[in-house]
């Protein structure tokens, strides 16, 4: 008798718990959707794989059954996804009165818990100026001759050898670029790569939160630990022999942590240094894989860069001369094909925030405490803003100006998080994209690189960009440059 009792109690416990996961409480009309298997929700869909550039299916199989705003539940966590420009735009504007920043667990224990993504208020704006020390206009504006020097010699180590795979090749340069700005990292001169653990890290980055030997998650983990180990020591070494000089961002950072009341801690600054090595190089590396790919099927498109790349040149008083400030922020064209780019690449898929209090929009009402999913590629590849959306037509930009986010264009963030790495990723692009001077042939791309400013360089390189199993791989040639000598067709073995 009691047995039966019992067994029925827990059933009927059970089947409350489950109505009661799939049907939250609400004060008003919930947005559309589904919340999943209980515990797990919808994550296994979520982080399904997708392999093309289009909306993820997870999200474009929703909004096509709910509408441009629906509930799921991901990690356990239950979550408003939003491609509905005016509510994105809402929630930007809104951030610190009605929203704030908020990332699943899983991403706070990848990127640490003092990540700068995770802090509010004073700290965060704390964070940001200090960040706008090393990243901003004016430290740009002294970097750029470094950066155009750093583009041109990697340009050329790569034509001495057979092949190179362009994103990998393209993410070292910039992360030994962004390492020596940031703690003045040299690889060839430490006993640790700094990078293999980065890479280890990126590899479980979007991947199921099961944090058991063997998974992608843990070997993330596990590149995490010891990259954050690494710089540990670094700081450690910085502190036991002070520079006279601030030659890098970590002298800058030992100065803050030194200072009295100062509300910057050990491992806020730990975090920090992780997330701005990741943001850095990863990103624009993929950026530019894309940026390249992009310019190698569009022929338009190349012809029209190279223009306004020549027409700056026959413009200098010195031809030898590097890239000043003036000449990068006129190249009106270049910023086309970067915006048009980030559109297309969407390299971020989401952005968290968390409602601080019950919110109401266009009938639907978002409770307190859940998370907001704001998705870029849903924006970014609406064809009601962009005709053809998936296809590359730098020209759409044309007029347009952007200092900022906007209701459809956010692939830099939006509101007062919005990145402000933006203008170091952008001239990055610039000098790779300006670096490479090609023609197409059929289905051969052939780069003349000039590594010297202006001046016509003494040997031509020519490689070809082949795309295997979506990595864009280059195989390179050269021949010394002679009179009357006109530029063939090269066919490298396959």
């Amino acid at each position: 008798m009691w047995a039966v009792f019992f067994g029925a109690l827990i059933t009927i416990s059970i089947t409350h718990w489950i109505y009661r996961w799939r049907n939250p409480r609400c004060n008003g009309t919930l947005p559309p959707g589904s919340m999943g298997l209980p515990l797990i929700g919808e994550t296994l869909q979520f982080f399904a794989p997708n392999t093309s550039c289009d909306i993820p299916p997870f999200i474009r199989e929703r909004m096509k059954r709910y509408g441009p705003i629906f509930r799921t539940n991901l990690v356990g966590r239950p979550v408003v996804v939003s491609t509905d420009p005016d509510l994105n735009y809402f929630i930007f504007q809104q951030e610190g009165q009605l929203f704030q920043s908020w990332y699943p667990d899983t991403f706070t224990e990848i990127f640490g818990r003092q990540n700068v993504g995770s802090l509010h208020g004073i700290m965060y704006k704390y964070l940001k100026n200090m960040v706008l020390n090393l990243f901003g206009p004016e430290s740009l504006k002294k970097m750029l001759p470094e950066v155009e020097q750093t583009t041109s010699k990697r340009l050329q180590l790569w034509s001495h050898q057979e092949s190179v795979e362009l994103k990998e090749a393209t993410a070292t340069m910039i992360f030994d670029l962004t390492a020596k700005k940031l703690i003045s990292y040299d690889q060839e001169n430490s006993s640790e790569n700094l990078r293999e653990n980065f890479v280890a890290f990126i590899q479980g980055l979007i991947s199921f939160p099961l944090d058991i030997p063997g998974t992608a998650y843990h070997e993330c983990l596990q590149g995490r630990k010891k990259a954050m180990r690494m710089l540990k020591n670094l700081l450690q070494e910085r502190r036991a022999n002070p520079r006279k000089h601030q030659s890098d961002f970590f002298d800058y950072v030992l100065e803050e942590l030194q200072k009295d009341r100062t509300i910057l801690t050990e491992e806020i600054a730990l975090d920090l240094m992780f997330v701005l090595l990741f943001a850095s190089f990863e990103t624009t590396s993929l950026a530019l894989t894309l940026a390249v790919k992009f310019l190698s099927d569009h022929p338009l498109v190349l012809k029209k860069l190279t223009e306004e790349h020549e027409e700056i040149l026959k413009n200098r008083e010195n031809a030898n001369s590097g890239l000043t400030w003036k000449e990068y922020k006129s190249m009106k064209f270049t910023f086309q094909v970067i915006n048009e780019t980030v559109r297309l690449a969407n390299i971020v898929p989401g952005i968290f925030r968390k409602a601080l209090r019950d919110i109401q929009f266009k009938g639907f009402t978002i409770p307190a405490g859940w998370a907001i999913m704001v998705c870029p590629p849903a924006v970014h590849l609406n064809p009601a803003k962009y005709e053809d959306p998936l296809a590359f037509n730098p020209w759409r930009w044309e007029g347009m100006e952007f200092n900022g986010a906007s209701k459809n264009f956010m692939a830099f963030g939006g509101g007062m998080r919005f990145c402000v790495g933006t203008e170091f990723t952008k001239s990055l692009c610039e000098r790779e994209i300006e670096r490479k001077r090609e023609t197409v042939r059929e289905n051969n791309v052939h780069y003349d690189l000039n590594f010297s400013g202006g001046k016509q360089s003494k040997e031509e390189i020519l490689f070809e960009l082949l795309v295997y199993n979506f990595q864009v791989v280059i195989k390179f040639s050269s021949r010394r440059e002679t009179k009357g000598t006109t530029l063939h067709n090269h066919t490298p073995e396959r």
